[in-house]
């Protein structure tokens, strides 16, 4: 009896840890979602991913992996976060909001200076190697060349989107040319989950768990184009 209530009881746990484990969904596009769920639909899968569900054609798909044990950093006070001295600096060199720097940096790269993309991005805010020779950076793992660079880029975006949060990180993500194209975020997944991911960490920075930005940032699915 006590070894059925134990196989019972293991059996539950595993099941519980297979519900909850993240895998790894590779598009054509070489992005990867991290997905808790899926399922297939005819010719398109839909995708599980934090903040939502979004649904990908399945001739885009590519490959479904187990996903990598990754821990998001720790919430930190925006006083005492990670390279806070370099952001504040970049922040009042180039005029961008320290705590959206500090989100954008959490999103890219966990905070890890020497992070590297599958797309070659490097360093905190994630620079493409050309986009770093185009901003005069000579080591892009350095934190505060890296910082400097990206936060002046974001910077730029911001400026051309007349200060449109949800579109200059879509540009950051996927390029100002995709933005330009679809008049608005594109509509990629990986896209929207990354503004969506910002901006609920912006959020938390400047008001806490619960509130939100709604009425300076608008939902990155529903995005049009246009100015605040």
């Amino acid at each position: 009896m006590r070894l059925n209530r134990t196989v019972i009881l293991l059996c539950a746990i595993s099941a519980m840890a297979s519900a909850v484990r993240a895998e790894y969904v590779v598009l054509r596009s070489g992005q990867r979602l991290s997905v808790t769920a899926y399922q297939r639909e005819g010719n398109k899968y839909k995708l599980q991913i934090a903040g939502g569900t979004v649904e990908v054609a399945a001739e885009e798909v590519v490959s479904i992996e187990p996903e990598e044990v990754f821990r998001a950093a720790k919430h930190e006070d925006p006083v005492k976060a990670p390279f806070r001295e370099l952001i504040e600096a970049a922040s009042a060199q180039y005029l961008v909001d320290a705590d959206l720097i500090t989100s954008v940096i959490a999103a890219e790269s966990n905070f890890d200076p020497r992070a590297i993309s599958r797309r070659n991005a490097r360093g905190l805010m994630q620079l493409l190697p050309e986009t770093a020779t185009r901003l005069g950076v000579r080591d892009i793992f350095d934190p505060k060349e890296n910082i400097n660079a990206g936060t002046r880029y974001l910077g730029e975006l911001l400026k051309i989107y007349n200060h449109d949060i949800v579109r200059a990180l879509a540009a950051y993500n996927a390029g100002p040319e995709k933005v330009q194209k679809f008049g608005k975020v594109p509509p990629y997944a990986e896209t929207i989950f990354y503004v969506r991911r910002i901006k609920r960490d912006l959020e938390s920075r400047k008001f806490g768990a619960g509130s939100n930005l709604n009425q300076s940032i608008s939902d990155p699915a529903t995005n049009r184009t246009g100015s605040r």
